[in-house]
């Protein structure tokens, strides 16, 4: 019964980012079909912020109308909005219409809005329903969780997204020589499987998703209470007098207990007022860097050394976010110190993936393996060291007080906010940065 919950907790937690995951790691190939072209993730970054507008319902209905809203209606309807979302997809993802009279990629902003609309809501919906399992399944869903990231970047590497060559090709001058003239040309191979399949494959993520939510909410409650002595004594107390009020004096005589023998193993060093306010900065920029300004010029930073650098970085990069958080479960550094040398590591490396977008079609290596090399690691290096530093300042403020956690989302939420909007002007307003064809664009020496 315990293995098949886990199993039921993890697919739970798969659909909570898949979708969003998924739309990331096959942008190198999308991008080259859609109008907006390199621009494209700078759209996506508001997009999903706008999203936002989801979770902050459902945060307000349980403040305002706290036991009005059905958790489980909520989940299931998000959940079939998400598969509806991804097998629209399927049919409608290239497709554009003319909006002030240029081509937009209008079906595509629209269902990746919903797309957004169903992870982001997931991130106040998920957990809270997760809660009402014991604590050793929290942590099964939250490797369901870190799977939504690395199972699309795994599918998308062997998929071999929007790999290219340069091609010698022929064309008739426009004089009336009719003089015959060779030019390189970019040529996209096909990758093993078509875009199409890569969103039916989320759309099944989801079904899974869904089907692991109705048997969890089909699960005995009896037979969960009924096992509860299972998880560590500190838990143990808080339900055994539910159903049973026979137990309700051994359980205060054991929670008293408990208390004594767990007080020095919950001893935490205490933060002043200006350390919290250091953290919380700490979330706000490297939640504004991986969320927002970053993701916004991933195509100029990488698209200059060709579509395989763009391709490793953006679903190796995936994959690097749950290695992180992984990692954060074995190995705890709570040393603000260590954080801080981290958070100026991974900006280190944000800063070269910027300068790279920022000298974009011609960056330094560009046409070199090792150039390629360099770009591919550094957002490997980036992502991977400040999703550690946003999983470890959250621990620490989980354990402070569940009003700290809520503010460290809320700084959260701001960071991104602030990253993506002061983007979006940079890239598609003033047009800082500029895009070029990896073969024929001529780069001085």
């Amino acid at each position: 019964m315990a293995l098949r919950v886990h199993l039921l907790a993890c697919a739970f937690g798969l659909g909570s980012w898949v979708a969003v995951n998924g739309l990331w790691v096959e942008l190198p190939l999308i991008v080259n079909a859609l109008p907006e072209g390199w621009e494209l993730p700078s759209y996506l970054t508001v997009i999903i912020q706008l999203a936002n507008l989801g979770p902050l319902l459902v945060t307000l209905m349980h403040k305002l109308r706290p036991g009005l809203l059905n958790e489980r209606a909520v989940i299931y309807s998000i959940l079939f909005i998400g598969i509806a979302s991804c097998i629209l997809l399927v049919f409608f993802w290239d497709k554009t219409t003319v909006v002030a009279g240029a081509s937009r990629s209008t079906a595509f902003f629209i269902i990746t809005f919903f797309l957004s609309l169903v992870d982001c809501t997931s991130s106040v919906t998920f957990l809270p329903f997760m809660m009402q399992l014991p604590a050793k399944y929290i942590t099964t869903y939250f490797i369901g969780e870190g799977l939504s990231g690395f199972i699309p970047g795994v599918i998308a590497l062997a998929q071999g997204v929007g790999m290219a060559k340069c091609v010698n090709s022929s064309h008739t001058s426009g004089n009336h020589s009719d003089e015959e003239v060779w030019s390189l040309q970019t040529q996209y191979l096909p990758p093993n499987f078509s875009t199409e399949v890569f969103f039916s494959f989320l759309a099944a993520m989801m079904c899974i998703s869904l089907a692991a939510s109705i048997g969890l909410n089909r699960l005995p409650r009896t037979y969960e209470l009924s096992t509860e002595n299972l998880v560590p004594d500190t838990v143990g107390p808080i339900s055994s007098g539910l159903d049973n009020p026979a137990a309700e004096t051994d359980g205060k005589k054991n929670e008293q207990e408990g208390k004594e023998k767990s007080k020095p193993l919950l001893a935490e060093p205490q933060y002043s007022i200006s350390e919290l306010v250091f953290m919380y900065l700490l979330v706000v920029w490297v939640n504004a860097l991986t969320n927002g300004l970053l993701p916004s010029v991933q195509t100029y930073s990488c698209m200059s050394y060709g579509n395989l650098a763009y391709h490793l970085s953006a679903a190796l990069a995936s994959v690097a976010n749950p290695v992180a958080c992984t990692i954060a479960m074995f190995f705890q550094s709570r040393s603000l110190m260590f954080l801080c040398v981290l958070t100026v590591l991974g900006s280190g490396f944000g800063g070269y993936n910027m300068a790279m977008a920022a000298l974009s079609p011609c960056p330094l290596l560009r046409g070199s393996a090792l150039g390629e090399a360099i770009i591919v690691l550094s957002w490997l290096l980036f992502t991977g060291t400040l999703s550690y530093v946003k999983v470890m300042v959250g621990v620490i403020l989980r354990d402070r007080s569940h009003s700290a956690l809520v503010w460290c989302g809320a700084a959260a939420q701001v960071g991104s906010l602030v990253g993506s909007v002061t983007m979006f002007p940079l890239v598609n307003v003033y047009r800082l940065f500029k895009s070029g064809d990896f073969c024929n664009t001529e780069c001085p020496l």
